[in-house]
């Protein structure tokens, strides 16, 4: 088999599998609905994921810096208390960004 013709299969096979993957939602999306595990992925998928983020940028971030995970933690649960107080995630965020950048800068350098 020629190389060019191998090369295009490969790609045609690659991006039918693709296709594939993607259209299948919308065309199982009657029948997903239906599901009542899919209302509950759903509901709890979004949480576990950004759970997940935040610890693996967080010892990510310890481990490059070689220390332990003060910084890491005190803008986490920074976080956590404004957002559970004033209830606007921007609001939270920053705060807790914000004593993360400052910690690391200064003390933990």
């Amino acid at each position: 088999m020629n190389d060019y013709v191998y090369l295009f299969t490969v790609f045609i096979a690659m991006g039918a599998v693709t296709a594939a993957e993607r259209l299948l939602p919308f065309a199982c999306s009657s029948w997903l609905r239906k599901q009542r595990w899919v209302g509950i992925v759903g509901d709890f998928l979004p949480l576990a994921i950004m759970v997940l983020l935040v610890l693996h940028a967080s010892t990510g971030s310890a481990l490059a810096r070689g220390g332990l995970p003060v910084p890491e933690a005190a803008g986490v649960f920074l976080t956590l208390i404004v957002q559970w107080f004033v209830k606007k995630p921007l609001l939270s965020i920053f705060a807790g960004t914000a004593v993360y950048v400052i910690l690391v800068n200064s003390l933990f350098v």
